[in-house]
């Protein structure tokens, strides 16, 4: 069988699911699962992901995601391999762990924003072992497990700082208490009721209604089906490195020159930036700062070590991110024209 077409474009959102391979645990203990929370975080910021709602369960997990930067793949490739080398070392084991590549739906948000977070929020009770328990029971269950974000949108004091909530708390008035009431009514009626939204996903790729479906055929799935189709191809292409550099040189008031003389955190923003939105190998981002590739890699590590404690690093990353989802979110709009 043909895999999913794996459709990515800028400002997308997607249900991510990962599961273990032959359903083994992916998740032993707290300790695992607390890692893959600060991987999740560290990811989230390296690739400007917003992650609007997740959920851990013992052999699987559920992300529900937005790509600014049309990056899903690049995005679950970094999770995923980090999480995967720290499991094989720390259970000293060998192999896969996950079955298959990660799962992604692409969703409509205008339609199915909250219903999938609350689908992916009511996962930790859809298990055997509950479904004989009684509906109180079950929601003592729900608010306390403490490996989702569910807490967050129930209580503004138990928010973790890399998810958004405030859009999917739109559809119920606003960030407010009583938006919160009202998802957590919401939560309750769907949790009696008992929905698989996954029957309304269309050749397990596309969750939305017929205007998004209709969108989506005419730019992806048309008649040629081929991955590089010239919407498909135009949409996902990768910055060009002149427009990455002029992104740096506009926010930090350098020239590339100055860049490339320094050993600082701007050049290591650049080199990060033309590997993840440039396309460019390591190799070659040495070749044009005259270092070896290996330093390259080095360079980019230790800016985002150095970025978890430097709130001044942090805040020019956010804003040249902000820029550069704003030149994709243009890109976007002059595809769809």
């Amino acid at each position: 069988m043909a895999r999913p077409l794996r459709i990515q474009y800028p400002d997308a959102f997607y249900h991510v699911t990962c599961r273990g391979n032959e359903r083994q645990n992916i998740f032993r203990d707290d300790e695992d699962r607390s890692r893959f929370i600060q991987q999740l975080n560290q990811s989230v910021k390296i690739y400007a992901v917003k992650l609007h709602s997740y959920v851990l369960m013992i052999n699987h997990f559920h992300l529900l995601v937005e790509t600014p930067l049309a990056n899903l793949s690049e995005f679950m490739r970094h999770l995923n391999i980090a999480y995967i080398g720290y499991f094989n070392r720390r259970h000293n084991r060998a192999g896969h762990l996950y079955q298959g590549r990660f799962k992604a739906i692409i969703v409509d948000k205008d339609t199915y924003l909250s219903v999938l977070s609350r689908y992916i929020h009511l996962n930790p009770i859809r298990i055997k072992a509950l479904e004989k328990a009684e509906p109180k029971e079950k929601y003592r269950r729900l608010v306390r497990n403490p490996w989702s974000s569910l807490a967050g949108y129930l209580s503004k004091r138990k928010r973790q700082r890399f998810v958004e909530y405030k859009l999917v708390l739109a559809e119920y008035g606003g960030d407010t208490d009583k938006a919160r009431k009202s998802y957590r009514k919401a939560l309750i009626e769907e949790m009696a009721q008992g929905k698989d939204i996954h029957k309304q996903v269309i050749a397990q790729t596309v969750l939305g209604g017929e205007e998004f479906i209709g969108w989506l055929k005419e730019k992806f799935l048309g008649e040629q089906k081929d991955r590089e189709a010239p919407a498909h191809r135009a949409i996902r292409r990768h910055r060009s490195h002149e427009e990455i550099v002029d992104v740096v040189v506009r926010n930090t008031g350098k020239t590339l020159e100055e860049i490339k003389k320094e050993k600082g955190p701007v050049r290591q923003i650049l080199m990060d930036l033309l590997h993840r939105q440039g396309g460019m190998t390591n190799p070659e981002i040495g070749r044009l700062f005259s270092v070896d590739y290996s330093s390259v890699s080095q360079e980019r590590k230790r800016l985002w070590q150095r970025a978890e404690k430097d709130r001044k690093l942090s805040s020019l990353q956010r804003d040249i991110q902000n820029e550069m989802s704003r030149i994709n979110s243009l890109l976007k709009k002059s595809v769809s024209a």
